[in-house]
């Protein structure tokens, strides 16, 4: 699954490198080769909040939310950096690989921005970063396909919440879609996302998708926040 970073070559040409925000004269790729060889050092591990919320799945993330992976993270989700979906992508596709064990039949299942803040990111940044993980696992012979039985309602910026407020937000922000399947059988369910802090967010989506029958495996996500995790 490595080579990932050969994927840069395809973004538009920045002027600054999106993991350490370095302007360097004549930077030829979305990250510098310093960011890429921290990055790609990264390796999935097994990370659960203290204490977890009821309803979370076993949880695998790339690395700490921290250094380079922070830093492009915020880039791509906060500052317009979509070309960085595809890299991105890339690399989530190695946790699931690593989280699911074998190419078997997956179901990804990206928690669904709100509206709004697709609206202010200009499109759902889960949603890219799923398709793009899926085309990795698909050209890695793996049986995959993107679902989206969730939809987001309105709730306040986790940023501006204490972790009472964000249990509270996250408890009614999901629903499931008219339509959802229900029952059991099929591929491995796996829930995605970009950060895990508290868990709150994952427990709250992994309990709606329980509901229809369709419980995932694992959640996967790019990066934990070190001060709350432990592995």
């Amino acid at each position: 699954m490595r080579g990932v970073w050969a994927d840069l070559a395809d973004l538009v040409l920045p002027a600054d490198c999106a993991g350490c925000r370095e302007r360097r004269s004549g930077l030829r790729h979305g990250v510098c080769p310093v960011c890429v060889t921290a990055l790609d050092a990264l390796r999935p591990r097994p990370v659960r909040p203290t204490p977890a919320p009821p309803g979370l799945p076993p949880c695998v993330a790339l690395g700490s939310y921290a250094g380079p992976l922070r830093e492009a993270l915020l880039a791509y989700k906060e500052h317009g950096r979509h070309g960085l979906a595809r890299p991105l992508g890339a690399l989530l596709a190695e946790v699931v690989a690593a989280a699911v064990g074998g190419a078997r039949p997956v179901a990804l299942v990206p928690v669904p921005d709100t509206a709004a803040a697709a609206r202010a990111r200009y499109g759902d940044h889960l949603d890219r970063l799923a398709r793009h993980c899926a085309a990795r696992l698909t050209r890695g012979g793996w049986p995959v396909r993107v679902d989206r039985p969730l939809r987001a309602l309105p709730r306040p910026d986790s940023v501006t919440l204490d972790s009472a407020g964000r249990a509270a937000a996250a408890e009614a922000a999901f629903r499931p879609r008219p339509g959802a399947s229900r029952g059991g059988g099929g591929p491995v369910v796996v829930l995605l996302d970009d950060i895990i802090t508290t868990g709150v967010t994952l427990a709250a989506a992994s309990r709606v998708l329980a509901a229809t029958g369709r419980a995932p495996t694992v959640a996967v996500v790019l990066a934990a926040t070190e001060k709350r995790l432990r592995s």
